[in-house]
């Protein structure tokens, strides 16, 4: 069991929004790629990045996606199947936070783009009850870069052992806990709330 931290800090897709580009790009890809290749692509393709920084539009990401992927869509087409993948905050997940903001502060701190931040802010219901909110295409920062976490952390004015980050890519969760950070690889809506209950914070 961990030191009980200040703020909570989740990430959003995969943690607590059921998002999932992985099997529809393994679909998209006749099977040319693997799991763990699909989920690489959003972890480390360039124009990804961009997308998530907000350096170019949902459009133009996904003509350059369908482009790279050799993709028989166009790119209005591509942005509705990007669109399509974002479905909603997972059951129980708003429950599970309004019971968390009794004891912590909560915050989100997502690579997410302008098209899936605008279903989160307008449909999912669950904005609201962060008391910060950490968007990477609004921040021009992107985990796991160090300094979108030391701008978490000076942003909340906390030691880096009070935040306690919950994120479904290993990666980002290493650099949390390079930074100090109490950082745990949630994959999912059931493996978030197992943790959180392993450590006995739920």
């Amino acid at each position: 069991m961990s030191k009980k931290p200040t703020v909570l800090v989740f990430d959003l897709g995969g943690v607590l929004v059921d998002w999932n580009g992985i099997d529809p790009l393994i679909r998209l890809s006749g099977g040319r790629l693997s799991r763990e290749e699909a989920r690489l692509f959003w972890m480390h393709f360039h124009w990804t990045e961009k997308l998530d920084l907000g350096a170019c539009t949902p459009l133009e990401f996904s003509a350059a996606m369908a482009d790279e992927l050799r993709l028989d869509l166009s790119a209005e087409a591509m942005q509705a199947q990007l669109r399509s993948w974002n479905r909603g905050a997972f059951p129980g997940a708003r429950a599970l936070l309004e019971k968390l903001s009794a004891d912590w502060q909560l915050a989100a701190l997502s690579n997410i783009n302008s098209l899936h931040w605008q279903q989160v802010s307008e449909e999912f219901q669950l904005l609201d009850l962060f008391g910060h909110t950490f968007a990477s295409f609004q921040l021009r920062l992107r985990k796991p870069q160090p300094e979108i976490y030391r701008h978490v952390q000076q942003t909340l004015g906390l030691a880096p052992a009070d935040i306690a980050f919950f994120d479904d890519n290993i990666e980002c969760v290493a650099a949390a806990r390079a930074e100090g950070w109490q950082a745990f690889h949630t994959i999912g809506f059931d493996s978030l709330q197992r943790t959180l209950r392993e450590q006995g914070w739920l």
